[in-house]
């Protein structure tokens, strides 16, 4: 036989192995891909090992617990929110355009990371640590914070008898209205977009 007839053994290609904080993230964004999903009640760490098709002893190696998973995702929530947050109040002078500004990029991060928004409304985190929940509740109170400034500061502009109050009350329907779209989102199924009829709400909301 002519062994030139013979074809060679292919090779598997090796795997790459992850650089350095390459596998968290690979964590992360699987995690907030499956919460995306329909019927995405209760994520084990058995479905999230097969679906990056690792052991589950290898998530944890890069985090101690579940918990730990939806802390990252909360950082990244919190991360994306502030950081554009604090530029909008720093550039922007007219409180009008800071809240405006900020009610919609809360609700458009909402909207382009639907994962991200269970988390922020707290439905991935039922039956989670507790304090989970209260960790993204007090990033709306941050938000809320950020926003009464403004509402107060537009309200000494036009004059109001009871500027702190405005601010506070403001502020307080303003996060309302933001948790109660975010919840909607969520509720059916991603179908009704937070930012549906964006400028009409927020005009109402400054009115």
């Amino acid at each position: 036989m002519n062994d030139e007839l013979i074809p060679a053994a292919v090779e598997p290609a090796p795997r790459k192995r992850p650089k350095p904080g390459e596998r968290r993230v690979q964590i992360l964004q699987a995690l907030a891909t499956m919460l995306e999903q329909p019927g995405a009640d209760r994520i084990t760490t058995a479905a999230l090992a097969a679906r990056l098709e690792v052991s589950e002893a290898a998530l944890y190696r890069h985090f101690a617990s579940k918990a730990q998973m939806f802390e990252g995702l909360i950082d990244f929530i919190e991360q994306s929110l502030f950081t554009l947050a604090n530029q909008i109040m720093e550039r922007e002078a007219d409180p009008a355009v800071q809240i405006t500004r900020i009610l919609g990029l809360v609700l458009q991060f909402a909207e382009k990371n639907p994962g991200m928004a269970r988390v922020m409304v707290g439905d991935a985190l039922v039956f989670e640590h507790d304090r989970l929940a209260v960790r993204m509740n007090q990033a709306f109170e941050r938000l809320e914070s950020l926003l009464r400034q403004s509402y107060k500061v537009r309200a000494e502009a036009r004059g109001s008898a009871t500027p702190t109050v405005d601010g506070q009350t403001g502020a307080s329907l303003a996060i309302s209205v933001v948790l109660g779209r975010l919840h909607r989102f969520t509720r059916t199924g991603f179908k009704r977009l937070p930012t549906e009829h964006l400028d009409a709400t927020l005009r109402q909301l400054l009115a």
